[in-house]
């Protein structure tokens, strides 16, 4: 049995036993509660306290594998600035239509309030600073003090800066600092994965507190969630199919036929790189060069998550309209940035890592809380598959155009050596 299903199953079980407990043995509530909310907030404490280093080395190694790929060649810094564009783009699109999708479609108010009434640890929100000051605010002028007040917009600025400066430095000098970075990053990476392992005994904690406060409103709460969240993943992938016609020049039922294979392994396997190969054989069916394609699909695979900045600020959103918290022109702009950046940082992790290193920054940008994170990711299990289908979607959709450009490229290079020759 899978990490992801595991940690799910103990949500449900959670939920289910908290319900059946209150209704019961109402009692017993308070006990049981009393026993299972440290427990709960024990774990999720352990999860928050591996965010900072994670998100620092991991800017850190992710501008530098950016960087790095961006000089391997023409292509792929045509390739780098096409993944850049398309995660900005992603991002917009939820801070566009998350909040339409909450109105069409709200959240109802009892099951809401008592699932925010369930979760405790979650304060009142600070009030929004003025935009001079909240300019002002965005450098640190103690990035100690910013890492230890999880002040992650002012850290994500500082791990910028600290990374294109380590990009200018002496080669031998910069290889000796992304190995570090690389190094801290695995640590915190093989610390999360032992968080994780016991994620179940967390998770069934808090879910067993959430059921007995909140009852089978926190089931509706739940799916209203995942329906919200997936829903902006879903119009995000279906974005590379004009991506494919516009850009590759390939006609909409051609490319549909060549994606099928690489769309059934991404949502048996929900893995990306399961489904390369079948990316591969997919890319070469439309014509696309197997020189180009095998530069341009496995960077695609490595540096492209092109739903993960739309379904992470979506998370962040719906948090912050779940607990009430007033979200500005200005501080979407604010998180749609954090989440494209996020997101480049969070190449080729596993799903429930990426999950909360990535969203909880976001969740900081726009004033929304992280603690509800602990419990959402339990059922990230199904928002995944939409994000690696819809990644598999867009890797195939960018090499197709990318293919086309080079082509164009070619088709003038012919021209203009005919027309010397002349």
């Amino acid at each position: 049995m899978s990490q992801s299903t595991r940690i799910l199953l103990a949500l449900i079980v959670g939920l289910v036993a908290g319900i059946l407990l209150a209704g019961n043995a109402p009692s017993a509530v308070e006990p049981a509660i009393a026993i299972a909310q440290p427990v709960g907030q024990a774990w999720l404490n352990a999860l928050q306290m591996t965010i900072v280093p994670l998100v620092f080395s991991l800017l850190v190694t992710g501008v530098a594998a950016t960087a790095q790929a961006a000089q391997a060649g023409r292509l792929a810094g045509r390739a780098v600035a096409l993944y850049v564009a398309v995660m900005i783009a992603s991002a917009v699109t939820a801070a566009l239509l998350t909040p339409l999708f909450l109105q069409l479609a709200p959240l109802p108010v009892d099951s809401g309030a008592a699932l925010r009434a369930a979760l405790t640890g979650v304060g009142p929100n600070p009030p929004v600073p003025p935009l001079g000051e909240f300019l002002a605010g965005i450098i640190p002028n103690n990035i100690v003090k910013a890492a230890a007040e999880s002040s992650f917009l002012s850290m994500i600025i500082f791990a910028l800066i600290f990374s294109f400066a380590v990009m200018r430095i002496e080669v031998g000098l910069r290889e000796v600092l992304v190995r570090v970075f690389t190094a801290v990053r695995d640590t915190m990476l093989v610390v999360i994965g032992w968080i994780l392992w016991v994620g179940p005994i967390g998770v069934f904690a808090l879910a067993l507190v959430v059921g007995a406060r909140a009852g089978g409103g926190a089931f509706h709460a739940l799916v209203h969630y995942i329906l919200i969240v997936a829903g902006v993943g879903v119009v995000v992938t279906l974005g590379a199919y004009p991506m494919a016609m516009i850009g590759g020049r390939v006609p909409l039922a051609r490319f549909s036929r060549a994606a099928l294979p690489s769309q059934a392994v991404a949502v048996s396997t929900q893995s990306s790189l399961a489904s390369l190969p079948a990316m591969l054989a997919g890319a070469q069916s439309l014509g696309t060069p197997v020189a180009t394609a095998g530069v341009t699909l496995p960077l695609a695979v490595a540096l492209l998550r092109a739903t993960g900045p739309a379904m992470n600020l979506a998370v962040a959103i719906y948090i912050a309209h779940w607990f009430g918290v007033p979200l500005s022109l200005g501080t979407l702009a604010v998180g749609t940035l954090v989440a494209a950046l996020m997101s480049l940082g969070a190449v080729s992790l596993p799903g429930t890592v990426s999950y909360i290193s990535s969203v909880a920054p976001v969740c900081a940008a726009i004033g929304a809380p992280t603690v509800p994170l602990g419990l959402l990711v339990a059922v990230e299990t199904l928002p995944d598959i939409v994000r690696t289908l819809g990644n598999v979607m867009w890797d195939l959709a960018t090499t197709v155009t990318l293919a086309r450009g080079e082509q164009g490229v070619s088709d003038d290079t012919d021209a203009q050596v005919l027309e010397a020759l002349g």
